[in-house]
């Protein structure tokens, strides 16, 4: 991560509204969280900031949330963050950033879902995002299209994940992966993806999702990339009940790819906790639990 040389304060925040949305300059400001791409700023009880701090990617994926999700948003059971506004850059600040609502919650990095019901709200929210896109939306970075692609990539991580002795039985963790990698690829439309579904960007209340945040990866594709979230998300014993609420039903070559693209992100959030266990750049230690959770979850369900 190559964070900006300009330090993002609360003073900074206020100045830009001053300068692009006066009307917006008077509202307190705190900071909400620092993610991986974008900090975010709370103007507010209502509205939040998202600044780039971090990434070369980061401008371009916030113009791309301003201009797909207010027609998205509506059409969607689950409250998301809505670009309100747009600020371009500006000397004061060399990026674009944008003003949006504010949605209330806690990660679910760090409060899991726990009720069984979390299943039914998942598939509904997925449901609904899954529809053919129209022409001119995004394509992925890599997300989203075929999974055999990825043999080396997901070979590199495991062999990473078993050295450091997070993997007990990386055996049966390729397994899984090879039966994915040999599914029938996708055949049907390009269907609109969140893409970047992994716990942090989930956000619990009661036990159960009550919003879906960082839209920076929304693209267009295969939907098992999203349906391989629920391994990472759900609670122990939910995952049928999610497939079977998910609509349209998912055929068998569907699920198949969902659990190798369940690998792969289980792997990465496994990888990207150890880091944070030993205090390097990057790391999230709270990642780590749903990776581990996830791929017992899989070469368990493998075994029956």
């Amino acid at each position: 991560m190559t964070h900006t040389a300009i330090e993002i304060t609360a003073e900074l925040v206020q100045e830009l509204l001053h300068e692009q949305h006066p009307d917006l300059a008077d509202r307190p400001v705190r900071l909400g969280a620092r993610g991986w791409d974008n900090q975010l700023w709370r103007i507010g009880e209502d509205l939040a900031v998202r600044l780039p701090w971090a990434t070369g990617s980061a401008d371009a994926l916030l113009r791309k949330e301003h201009a797909w999700l207010p027609a998205l948003a509506p059409c969607l059971p689950l409250p998301i963050p809505v670009p309100q506004r747009l600020g371009e850059p500006s000397e004061r600040f060399p990026h674009p950033w944008i003003v949006t609502t504010w949605v209330p919650g806690s990660p679910a990095d760090r409060a899991p879902a726990t009720a069984a019901g979390s299943a039914d709200t998942l598939a509904a929210f997925l449901s609904a995002l899954h529809q053919p896109a129209p022409e001119g939306a995004p394509t992925g970075r890599n997300r989203g299209g075929p999974l055999a692609e990825h043999a080396e990539e997901v070979t590199q991580q495991l062999a990473e994940a078993t050295g450091h002795g997070l993997i007990p039985d990386p055996d049966a963790v390729l397994a899984v992966w090879e039966d994915a990698a040999g599914a029938p690829e996708w055949s049907g439309p390009p269907l609109w993806l969140h893409a970047d579904l992994h716990p942090a960007n989930l956000l619990t209340a009661d036990g159960t999702f009550c919003g879906v945040i960082d839209f920076g990866d929304l693209c267009v594709g295969d939907p098992a990339w999203d349906l391989a979230a629920a391994w990472l998300l759900l609670p122990d014993g939910a995952i049928e009940r999610f497939h079977s609420a998910y609509r349209p039903a998912p055929d068998a070559a569907t699920l198949r790819r969902a659990r190798g693209w369940a690998v792969m992100k289980a792997l990465v959030c496994i990888l990207i906790g150890h880091a944070g266990d030993q205090d390097r750049p990057g790391g999230k230690p709270s990642w780590g639990p749903p990776g581990h959770a996830s791929l017992r979850r899989l070469v368990a369900s493998a075994a029956h």
